[in-house]
């Protein structure tokens, strides 16, 4: 199969492939003239090319055809996800990626052991580690990871959501029971390694978010956020 790239760089009949892309296509995979390539535009759209020029550099390709992207969910979920300390938050970057997350919302709560350190130059790390992990599982989009809100602005935009699920260590609904499966955009809000205060629950019940469990065990800051994106993703028909 055509190994598969992110371009912004396409303008039928033509498309490139620049610097680190460039660079692995021509030297590392070592392609040549008439070696195909599959070119995502980044807005859910494929393009089948053929190379014309190869250079480490910059890629000329020809585009042979056209699609729509087949492994975009229809569900466009949002992932809110409370600050954990470490590197967890680029592992759930990685598999919320995988699992077809549109976007990923870091936030503070009252509880997060982490503290706001160069988001900045954080988010330049979290939204490269969202791109490979889009190249490597076949995504027609590259999610966007932002920089992280507050407690209140989480819930201001996730309860604007068709559907927001808060997910509570201390119990709700079973989420598989609460998710319509005609649902086409819905927020998932999880917390840090530290949970969420009775106030934050309260908060977020006041602003129209359902409150929901995972069962009776207590799932890690890093768990909780995956398996219930693998529950919308079932309920609603995008992980057959």
């Amino acid at each position: 199969m055509p190994h598969r790239y992110f371009s912004d760089d396409i303008a039928p009949p033509l498309a490139r492939l620049h610097q680190a892309d460039a660079r692995h296509f021509c030297v590392v995979l070592r392609a040549k003239p008439g070696d195909q390539a599959i070119l995502c535009d980044g807005h859910g759209r494929d393009y089948l090319c053929r190379a014309l020029v190869c250079s480490p550099d910059c890629c000329e390709l020809e585009i042979i055809s056209t699609q729509e992207s087949v492994s975009e969910p229809s569900l466009r979920a949002t992932l809110y996800v409370g600050c954990p300390k470490g590197d967890r938050l680029e592992w759930i970057i990685q598999k919320a990626t995988e699992l077809g997350a549109v976007e990923i919302v870091p936030f503070f709560s009252q509880f997060c052991v982490a503290a706001p350190k160069k988001e900045q130059q954080k988010q330049i790390r979290w939204q490269r580690i969202a791109l490979e992990a889009a190249k490597q599982c076949g995504r027609g989009i590259v999610p966007q990871v932002r920089l992280p809100l507050t407690f209140s602005e989480m819930l201001c935009e996730a309860s604007a959501f068709e559907q927001a699920f808060f997910l509570y260590e201390k119990g709700g609904a079973p989420l598989h029971t609460r998710l319509c499966t005609s649902t086409r955009a819905a927020a998932l809000i999880s917390g840090s390694e530290g949970g969420f205060s009775q106030e934050e629950a309260a908060a977020a019940q006041q602003a129209g978010c359902t409150i929901v469990g995972l069962g009776p065990r207590i799932l890690r800051c890093e768990t909780a956020p995956l398996a219930a994106l693998a529950v919308m993703m079932a309920q609603t028909g995008n992980l057959q």
